[in-house]
Formats: structure tokens, C-alpha cells, sequence
């Protein structure tokens, strides 16, 4: 097979299954970079992070950090997680007598969807530091390059996490990973990578001194087609006639605004759940918005994959998101003061000359600029998942947004239309419907 095909493309035929634990917020962004590959992640959304195992909290304490100031960023997440330990059972209580069970309600499909809400209202205390759990499935091919990226990566974490990564790999697949710490080889690849970071990163500092950003709303559409939605249906008829595709697409510029819906409606049909999407011509047209959104809300959205998505640096500059209930609650004092903690001790660390590594102290509440850029196609399925009921209040707000920016601001209203799984509803208990029918489904399985 190496003699035939080549090593590149043979490395495509080997895939291995990857538990990656004890890896911080930051460090899964990176893992969950590659569009080729698939994960898993343990979700801050059902599991608490109040326990203390071998007696400290999970997070990650980056090897860069020495002395006093190590000692502050240890002390500094310890009041983090405490406070976080302390109010998980208050809000649980809070939410238990504010959203009391129906008559006749599954007791442990409420009880389920109670956890989450306090869960999902909390999570915003937690520092990017927290460590979770991912498991990877990919070709030989892809880990390849993952690792070069890994490797040339300014966080210790990330590269001793590559090293680590590589020793269990090569148990499975040696022969597709040979390359990948040879200095003229991978060597070479990855220093490419951190050489063209770096000076893009001294250009921008040098060209964009003192700019900062006028405020603006969560979710802002800032490139569309105009004509997408023509496009669409151009590409809609392709299959379905026997014209080129430039004739296709002056065709439907000449169709009344009836007919292009007709070839929409019958493209799309009859949609009876979300997973039944219409084929490739919805991905004629794309969408790019700039979001700024929570750090917790940017970790479930940058785990879509059929996207172009990039990130700037976790910071404490662009403010924080306070739920309603923490307030409610009585939680708001200890909410800010753990925000206000994670960002002293941000400006900290990057005062010593470390910004990066400062990102690991900011608490997922903090806002960090993103952007998604996706076809039509892969809008349907992000916005339609991501609005369900049960979904995180965060990424559901960015989402329903986006519906309304491709309906309203894009002008293409048919196409926000075919999205008939988008839900606008407002919801008091996000997980209890999933809950019910996780409930239905164990009755099933025991009876």
C-alpha cells in the first residue's frame, strides 16, 4: 500500500480512538481545531465541578507560572471553585421551588433538568483553566496534523500534551507519524506555524496600536451574497436539468420571485425533524457574523466542524455576561467578585510578559470575539441544533439571532424559512423535555 498510494494518502486508511483527560478549556479548543476529525467533550452543562480530587479542584496550572505569582493563581481558582461549590446547591434549591414538577412528572426527568439549570446558570464562574475530558476519533493523516499545530503552540500545556499524544499514537499507527518530530520534517512544519503567528501577531501590534472596538450587539452578520438566494435555486435545478451553470443561474435571475419559491419549496419539501436537510445547493450562499459571545457559549459553538471558525484571545477586555437568576438567586455579589478576581488576575499574569498563558485565569462568563463563517446548508443544521429547547440560554440567544440577521438583514427569507426547526420560544427549564425523554426510554428499555 505505501509503494502504490504514498504515505499521505494510505494515512488517511488508519484511525485511531483518543481519550484525552485532564485537559484544560484552552488546551480542547486546539484539539477540536481539525474539521476531519471527531469528538467528544465531557460537558460543564451535566457534570458539576465541585469535588476535589487527590484534594484540589480540576484545573490546569501552567508550568510557566513560578513563585508569588503561581501562588495567587492557585489561591485566586481555589475561592473561584469554592464560591462555585457553594452556590451549586443553592441554586439547585432555587430553581427547585421557582419551577416546582408538574402533577404526574417523571421525578428524576425534573430532578435531571433542575441540575442542569444550575449547572448551566454557574458555569460562567469557572476559569478557562477547568480541565475536561475528550475523546478523539481520527486518521493518521489528521492527528499528523494536529500535532505539528500542537507542537508549535506558545502554551506548555498544549505542547506536552502533543508529546503525550504522539507516545500512545505511535503504539497504534507508528508508520503514519513518522515525520512529525523530525527536525527537517515536522520539525520544520511546525516552526513554520509559530514563525508566521509571531509575525503576524508583531504586524497587527505595530499596524493596529491603540484601535479599539466601538460597542455593538452580540451577533452582527458582516458578509452575505446578496444574490444567494437566486444562486440557491440555480443550484437547485442543476441536477434536475441538463443546462450549464452560468445558463442555470441567468434562468433564475429571469424567474419571478413565485417561481424561484417554487423551486425552494419543492427542493426543500417537507421537512419532519431537523435531520432531514435539503442536498448541496444550499451551500451556493454563506454567511459570515462576528459574535461576541460568553467563553462557555464560544466552547459549544467552536466545536462545529463543516465551518470556518477563528478566535482571538480570552481576555477580560470586552466585559462579562450576568445571568438573570444569578441574581434572582441572591449569587450576584459572589459572581462579580470572582470575575473581578479572574481579571486582576488576568492583568497579572500579562503584566509579567505571559498573555496567553493570563487566558487560563479569565472565567468563562467573559465575552471572546469570534467569527463563524458557514454555507447555508451548515447554517440550517448549526442554528436549527443550537436553538432546540433543551440548548444552553447563551448559545441559543447567538443563534436565534443569526436566524433572524439571514431572514431580515441578508434578505434571504426564504431560505431563514426552509430553517423550520429554528425555535424563538422562550423556556424555563432548557434540559426537562430531553430529560422526559431520557425517562421514556429507560421505562422502555426495562420493560
Amino acid at each position: 500500500m505505501f509503494v502504490e498510494y504514498g504515505d499521505d494518502s494510505v494515512a488517511q486508511l488508519g484511525g485511531v480512538h483518543l481519550a484525552c483527560e485532564g485537559a484544560s478549556n484552552i488546551l480542547t479548543k486546539v484539539l477540536e481545531w481539525g474539521r476531519l476529525m471527531a469528538y467528544l467533550e465531557q460537558s460543564t452543562r451535566y457534570i458539576p465541578y465541585d469535588d476535589r480530587p487527590g484534594g484540589r479542584y480540576r484545573y490546569h496550572v501552567p508550568a510557566q507560572l513560578a513563585g508569588p505569582l503561581r501562588d495567587r493563581y492557585v489561591a485566586t481558582l481555589d475561592r473561584c471553585f469554592d464560591a462555585y461549590r457553594a452556590w451549586l446547591p443553592r441554586l439547585r434549591e432555587h430553581f427547585a421551588a421557582k419551577y416546582p414538577a408538574a402533577p404526574g412528572e417523571s421525578e428524576s426527568a425534573w430532578r435531571m433538568s433542575v441540575r442542569a439549570k444550575a449547572l448551566d446558570t454557574l458555569r460562567g464562574m469557572l476559569p478557562a483553566a477547568t480541565v475536561s475530558n475528550v475523546g478523539i476519533y481520527g486518521t493518521g493523516q489528521a492527528y499528523e496534523q494536529l500535532l505539528l499545530r500542537m507542537r508549535a503552540h506558545p502554551l506548555a500545556e498544549v505542547r506536552a500534551y502533543a508529546d503525550l499524544m504522539l507516545v500512545e499514537l505511535r503504539k497504534v499507527i507508528p508508520a503514519f507519524l513518522k515525520r512529525v518530530d523530525v527536525p527537517d520534517r515536522g520539525g520544520a512544519w511546525s516552526d513554520y506555524l509559530a514563525e508566521t503567528r509571531a509575525a503576524t501577531r508583531e504586524v497587527a501590534d505595530r499596524l493596529l496600536e491603540g484601535s479599539a472596538p466601538a460597542p455593538r450587539p452580540e451577533v452582527t452578520l458582516t458578509d452575505w451574497d446578496p444574490d444567494g438566494e437566486v444562486k440557491v435555486v440555480a443550484a437547485a435545478l442543476y441536477a434536475a436539468s441538463s443546462l450549464p451553470d452560468d445558463e442555470l443561474l441567468a434562468r433564475a435571475r429571469r424567474m419571478s420571485a413565485d417561481e424561484r419559491a417554487a423551486v425552494l419549496a419543492a427542493y426543500v419539501g417537507k421537512r419532519r425533524n431537523r435531520r432531514h436537510r435539503p442536498g448541496r445547493a444550499f451551500e451556493r450562499t454563506s454567511y459570515r457574523f462576528d459574535v461576541l459571545g460568553d467563553y462557555g457559549a464560544f466552547r459549544d459553538l467552536q466545536r462545529h466542524r463543516l465551518l470556518t471558525l477563528e478566535w482571538q484571545r480570552l481576555t477580560p477586555r470586552h466585559g462579562f455576561i450576568l445571568p438573570e437568576a444569578v441574581a434572582e438567586a441572591g449569587a450576584e455579589g459572589d459572581f462579580r467578585r470572582v470575575l473581578e478576581e479572574s481579571a486582576a488576575l488576568h492583568d497579572a499574569i500579562e503584566a509579567a510578559g505571559l498573555p496567553d498563558v493570563a487566558s487560563y485565569a479569565v472565567s468563562m462568563a467573559y465575552r471572546v470575539r469570534f467569527y463563524m463563517e458557514m454555507n447555508a446548508r451548515e447554517a440550517m443544521h448549526v442554528i436549527e441544533l443550537r436553538t432546540a429547547p433543551q440548548g444552553h440560554p447563551a448559545y441559543r440567544r447567538i443563534c436565534q439571532a443569526m436566524h433572524r440577521q439571514i431572514a431580515e438583514h441578508a434578505g434571504h427569507g426564504a431560505i431563514a424559512a426552509a430553517m423550520t426547526f429554528a425555535d424563538h420560544s422562550a423556556v424555563a427549564l432548557e434540559r426537562l423535555e430531553a430529560e422526559r425523554a431520557a425517562a421514556r426510554r429507560r421505562a422502555a428499555s426495562q420493560s
